[in-house]
């Protein structure tokens, strides 16, 4: 004799406790990054592209500060002590806050990276 339908039916209240957590785990983006899937993958080009952004602005304003002074000097050509002081002093600041900023913005996007994927 069939039970009646409305004797049958499961009311299920919460997430599943115990059973199989490799199921739950499946969706967490440190599990996408690690199994390599297609998820993964793009939160690893998704860094990278941000890595290389952040490269070519520091290489682009490296290029405009230092790419100028070969002309300068030959504007100048009987100022060495010009180029002496521009090439070990005037260079120095400017590179170290360069590649300070350069640092920084790969650490926070690191970070960001991170926070993404603990937060999920």
């Amino acid at each position: 004799m069939p039970q009646d339908p409305a004797e049958r039916r499961v009311v299920v209240t919460g997430p599943p406790r115990g059973g199989n957590r490799r199921a739950l785990d499946h969706h967490r983006p440190r599990t996408e990054i690690a199994e390599q899937t297609t998820l993964g993958h793009t939160y690893v080009r998704s860094l990278m592209r941000t890595q290389l952004r952040a490269a070519l602005t520091a290489f682009a304003v490296l290029a405009l500060l230092v790419g100028p002074l070969p002309l300068l000097f030959a504007a100048l050509p009987d100022a060495r002590r010009l180029q002496w002081a521009v090439l070990g002093f005037g260079l120095q600041i400017p590179l170290i806050l360069l590649a300070r900023w350069y640092v920084r913005r790969a650490e926070r996007n690191e970070r960001d990276l991170v926070r993404l994927v603990e937060d999920r």
